[in-house]
């Protein structure tokens, strides 16, 4: 397995000058023939336009590296888990995450939603305390998507929605024991994807 990251966003900068001008209304005096008009002219505020840079990235939990994960010869009952960091490393908000996860080689093990690999991503207020093969979390986990390993979920209640922040997530695949021998000598290759949606635009 391994996991992809989507960045988009690019830092740019203008400035908007303008002027007003304002006219003053001419008069003429009666009876003395005389014209007078008056103008003058000011420039607007100068205005900074920029744009925000959205940027996710996902790593092993506690660290900088990337999080290629590999198993091989599960049998029935195995599992096998990673903790990721999730981080918004940008300066803008987020409108929604999403997980789409998906099969680059397929088998029985991503086509067979009951018996094929199932998939468990849980988040943790701290970092993942590991105990063997095992992990736990401080404080109780809070469970974000449970199912087969193929899905498209969006995740909600993430602190990376916001500029800045990480959050620490635990992903789980599993293999069940009711396939049989048909889940015999099955290899899948799958991809996991974080994709971000930037907050919808507004007056400033």
């Amino acid at each position: 397995m391994s996991t992809t990251t989507s960045t988009t966003g690019r830092r740019s900068a203008g400035r908007v000058v303008g002027s007003i001008v304002v006219v003053g209304a001419a008069a003429a005096v009666a009876g003395m023939g005389t014209f007078g008009s008056f103008t003058d002219s000011t420039s607007a505020v100068d205005a900074a336009v920029d744009t925000g840079v959205m940027n996710i990235d996902v790593t092993y939990g506690g660290t900088t590296v990337p999080v290629p994960v590999s198993t091989v010869n599960l049998l029935p009952g195995d599992k096998v888990a990673a903790p990721l960091d999730l981080r918004n490393a940008g300066d803008v908000d987020l409108s929604s995450l999403t997980l789409d996860s998906y099969a680059v080689a397929s088998s029985l093990l991503d086509t067979d939603r009951v018996n094929g690999l199932q998939l468990r991503l849980e988040s943790c207020d701290s970092a993942w305390v590991r105990s063997g093969a095992d992990y736990s979390c401080a404080g109780g986990a809070v469970p974000l998507y449970a199912g087969p390993v193929v899905a498209k979920k969006e995740l909600t209640g993430l602190r990376s929605q916001t500029a800045g922040s990480t959050d620490r997530l635990l992903a789980t695949v599993s293999f069940p024991t009711t396939g049989g021998d048909l889940m015999q000598n099955q290899r899948s290759s799958l991809e996991f994807v974080f994709t971000a949606a930037q907050r919808a635009g507004g007056a400033r």
